[in-house]
């Protein structure tokens, strides 16, 4: 496999003067190319930042640190100067705000990552009263059921039906029977994306990869020995591309750890077929240009 081209940041602001004046106009640019043309743009991009502090010995969620590393990554990916600039590229102060989060008590989202969200939309302009975090009851939140903007948040692991937890299954929670989803290997669930109450909506993708999940059994396997301290996050427009990316650093890192590669286990080609069938975003790694900040030793992708 070739080597994925890797971009700086400095790079997007020297060349991305037509990806700023997208971002300007308040869509990002692969949902542009969605929205114009119905099939996923050419290449697209994704934004990893690590820290090796983000994270205590214990796992502990560093705030001051994982808010700085979203605000830097947001700020990359809207090629904007400031993260207040950058924020206001994806929201805006007449909002309704859904953001999603993951309650999966083993590997839950951040609660530091969640109010640094909220706090940015707070200083957009955002009525707080207009602003929500779920999961499991989004269907019957107000919030999420009037929404017109989607923060789409979770950490990454493996999973027993769909083969990876990440950005496309997130939205699993906005269908009433999330279990007619796991056929095949899950295989359609970017199906639940053109669903009325997130089609369209989903301003940002956050894959959390702070201490990642890569290996497991079963459906609700979770061994301490099989999380390390990756201190990262990916961050994009484009949801397949944060997966497909999230699939890459799952297997390179199971790679390392065994000896052998383990018996059983999910392909996640819900992932592939999140492109191909039903075109929601770049599943091919190659046509994503990453970029990177900070420390990248051993960033396996």
């Amino acid at each position: 496999m070739k080597t994925t081209k890797i971009y700086t940041r400095r790079d997007f602001l020297k060349t991305g003067a037509s990806g700023a004046a997208v971002f300007a106009l308040g869509l990002p640019a692969a949902e542009r190319v969605l929205a114009e043309t119905g099939i996923p743009p050419e290449r697209t991009r994704a934004v990893l930042v690590r820290d090796p502090s983000a994270t205590r010995p214990d796992g502990t969620v560093e705030a001051e640190v994982v808010t700085r590393m979203l605000d830097e990554a947001v700020a990359a990916l809207a090629d904007a100067e400031t993260p207040e600039t950058a924020w206001r590229a994806f929201l805006s102060p007449e909002d309704v705000l859904g953001i999603k989060t993951n309650v999966w008590s083993s590997l839950p989202t951040p609660r530091p990552l969640e109010e640094a969200i909220r706090g940015r939309a707070i200083e957009v302009g955002i009525r707080e009263e207009n602003i929500s975090a779920g999961d499991r009851r989004v269907l019957d939140d107000p919030v999420f059921l009037r929404s017109t903007a989607l923060v789409n948040i979770r950490p990454i692991r493996t999973h027993h039906w769909s083969g990876i937890g990440g950005c496309i299954k997130n939205y699993v929670m906005f269908v009433r029977e999330p279990w007619k989803w796991h056929d095949d290997s899950c295989a359609d669930l970017a199906g639940i994306w053109k669903e009325p109450i997130c089609a369209g909506k989903t301003r940002l993708n956050v894959l959390v990869a702070l201490t990642p999940l890569f290996h497991g059994i079963g459906p609700h396997h979770f061994d301490p020995a099989h999380v390390w301290a990756y201190n990262g996050l990916l961050v994009g427009t484009d949801p397949v591309a944060l997966d497909a990316l999230g699939v890459k650093l799952l297997e390179e890192k199971r790679r390392t750890f065994f000896e052998k590669p383990p018996r059983g286990g999910t392909s996640a080609k819900h992932v592939r077929l999140a492109e191909t069938r039903w075109g929601l975003g770049v599943a091919d790694i190659e046509r994503i240009d990453i970029i990177r900040i900070g420390p990248m030793d051993d960033a396996l992708i």
